[in-house]
């Protein structure tokens, strides 16, 4: 159920994405090489190739979300470019649906390598998911043929292999479901659930892994040497420099801890198969990807066998292993998770791509389980974790998000290894996915967002079927204020009644929610939230979210309010966090806020105290736009400004806390 993101917040998030950064992304696609790659394995151009193994990917996300955009935003420039890329792509196709740039060029007749390290699995699978997404939102098949040729070749490779033809990083699995549910090609589904049964029962795992890391390092050392020769030969040539990443604090065990999560295979969830990880661990991205296709797979087959250890292994991730933000990854040196109540806000590597790949997966368990808490993780991730990663303008870009910075961490035009800003681009088009799902009798109206839903047909609890379309006006994040009217409801038999409950989520973080039907209050029960009471270690719990279902004849023209409270909340870590001891975190709404150096001249922000009985929400029109800041003083009487987190680095460089020292209560 796609719904248009018409006004307000949301809108002009979309508006940038869809006219400065999805261009901006292609220029800096361009100027890398990594769309040269394809001129050059299509053999219709000289030159170096660029960019890592893996590049191939960073080129095919641009591409489904330039698609995904295109269906709301006709731009002819983009569609010249998205057709003209179509059109290479399939010249650099190989007869039998193989394209993997990095072993067209290097090693002609050579594939599926090194499989957890080399990310040809992942990149088919970047390029499946470009093909349904093209093929969805445009009505036209040329990427998608290209799409099929691909998992028609994986699944002739594939299909009766060992545990060990399974890919290193996890998306294939993703993008095959995706296929099969446009196709209906029972081979994709079964080739996604194979790759996923195989996880975790590979024998002596480690020993192959460093016979492929041998392999790896050899062909490198190859490329080099025709690199150097390429240049030699070229004296003129400029080849494009990789920009640097951003800094990270860096423990002093992180290369052991490396090897060790690696050659355990929990670095690539090879560890157990899937029916036994209860516990995340490894690489975050990896990690959600994975899980999402678990829990999709689920969903199209309605097999929920996985279904308990999925919602242990989410309770623990919430519980033990994930920041206040919503971000995942709190060992940099893996992009991954730590031990439990490992949270180091200044180590914290929350890769954006991490954040969306837990808001994928917690879509996945909100449609097969109907439990608001997994709708209310999405929306926490998807305003702080994600949403930081893509600047106001769309052209620059955070890849790691630290909860404290004192320097070294600032938004860049693009990255060595590129994969967020086409990752949150092709999200952020996709947005209206996200709002409503329906079951039988059951309309979810899972978040909050100004927009159209257009005419869809339900199925009613008594069989009858009904078509509806639905109006949202949402003055989220800064005031606790929706509205939903039903523009058309159009029962298909009309002689009978067509039941319908409409379930709206309370989020964890509002406060005194109020309904009213046709302006009359209505006096609704609200469920009690139903959890072990265990606190999360980062002070935010999305299990106190709940659905509240409204139940009753449905006219056309019918609209539903909802209000709740948006009050400044002081968010304090659980005690078994040491280092965070005395220090809060303050949030208003679904947002969390941050102290930045840039407004604090001559304020050390790692040992000032937060006077928090201060706090109070004021409307800034400054360079960050029409927004409520959250201002206040500290101990000393100097007075405090703090912005959301996900605004944080816009300005230029900065120091930057989201955990301030509290000071004493007043008296």
């Amino acid at each position: 159920m796609h719904a248009i993101l018409t006004r307000g917040f949301w809108h002009e998030r979309l508006e940038v994405n869809a006219h400065q950064a999805i261009h901006h992304q292609w220029e800096q696609l361009e100027a890398s090489g990594c769309i040269h790659n394809f001129r050059i394995a299509a053999g219709e151009a000289q030159g170096l190739r660029e960019g890592w193994f893996f590049a191939d990917s960073d080129a095919y996300k641009w591409l489904e979300a330039a698609a995904r955009i295109l269906q709301h935003h006709p731009d002819r420039l983009l569609e010249e470019r998205v057709d003209g890329f179509i059109a290479l792509l399939g010249r650099a196709q190989m007869p039998d649906g193989y394209l993997f740039t990095y072993n067209q060029i290097f090693f002609p007749g050579t594939r599926w390598k090194n499989l957890q390290i080399e990310h040809e699995l992942y990149c088919h699978g970047h390029l499946i998911e470009a093909g349904v997404s093209h093929f969805l939102a445009t009505g036209k098949t040329t990427l998608l043929e290209i799409a099929r040729r691909a998992a028609d070749r994986i699944v002739a490779d594939f299909r009766d292999k060992g545990p060990l033809y399974t890919p290193g990083h996890e998306e294939i699995e993703i993008a095959l479901l995706r296929l099969y549910e446009v196709t209906g090609e029972r081979a994709y589904l079964d080739m996604a659930q194979a790759f996923l049964e195989r996880r975790g029962r590979a024998p002596f795992f480690g020993l192959a892994l460093l016979w492929q890391n041998a392999s790896v390092n050899r062909r490198a050392r190859f490329v080099q040497k025709q690199r150097q020769a390429y240049l030699s030969a070229h004296p003129d040539a400029h080849p494009y420099v990789l920009p640097p990443g951003n800094a990270y604090k860096k423990p002093w065990n992180t290369t052991l801890r490396w090897y060790a999560n690696a050659l355990s295979g929990k670095y690539f969830q090879q560890h157990a198969p899937i029916e036994r990880q209860t516990v995340p661990v490894g690489h975050a991205v990896r990690f959600g990807y994975l899980h999402t296709a678990v829990a999709r797979w689920m969903r199209l087959t309605g097999d929920e066998r996985y279904l308990e250890t999925q919602e242990r292994l989410w309770e623990h991730m919430v519980l033990r292993r994930m920041y206040l933000t919503g971000g995942l990854g709190a060992v940099p040196g893996i992009e991954g998770f730590g031990r439990d109540d490992e949270l180091d806000p200044e180590a914290a590597y929350a890769e954006t791509c991490a954040a969306l790949a837990g808001m994928f997966w917690n879509w996945e368990l909100a449609q097969i389980t109907g439990n608001a808490r997994y709708s209310d993780l999405f929306e926490w991730q998807l305003y702080n974790a994600a949403s930081v990663g893509m600047g106001l303008d769309g052209t620059t870009y955070l890849y790691n998000n630290p909860l404290t910075c004192r320097g070294g961490v600032e938004r860049r035009p693009w990255y060595a290894v590129p994969c967020c800003p086409s990752n949150l681009s092709r999200t952020f088009a996709w947005l209206g996915e996200y709002l409503y799902a329906a079951r039988p009798g059951r309309l979810y109206v899972h978040q909050y967002m100004t927009g159209d839903l257009p005419t869809q047909e339900v199925a009613c609890a008594n069989g009858n079927r009904v078509r509806l379309s639905l109006q949202m006006d949402s003055q989220l994040p800064w005031h606790g204020h929706v509205v939903l009217r039903l523009r058309r409801w159009q029962p298909l038999d009309p002689d009978q009644p067509a039941p319908l409950e409409i379930l709206l989520r309370i989020p964890s973080w509002a406060e005194n929610p109020r309904f009213t039907l046709n302006g009359q209050p209505l006096f609704l029960s609200i469920p009690q939230p139903v959890h072990d009471g265990i606190a999360p270690a980062s002070g935010y719990d999305p299990r106190e979210a709940v659905f509240v279902a409204l139940s009753q004849p449905w006219a056309e023209g019918d609209t539903l309010e909802l209000r709740f409270d948006l009050p400044i909340r002081l968010r304090r870590a659980a005690p078994r966090l040491k280092d965070h001891r005395g220090r809060v975190a303050v949030s208003r709404g679904p947002l969390v806020y941050c102290a930045e150096s840039l407004d604090h001249p001559g304020l050390d922000l790692f040992h000032l105290r937060l006077d928090a009985d201060s706090l109070e929400p004021v409307w800034d029109d400054g360079i960050l736009g029409r927004i409520l800041l959250i201002q206040g003083r500290d101990a000393s009487g100097n007075r405090l400004t703090l912005i959301p987190y996900f605004l944080w680095g816009n300005r230029g460089p900065s120091a930057m806390t989201v955990w301030l020292k509290e000071a004493p209560p007043r008296g």
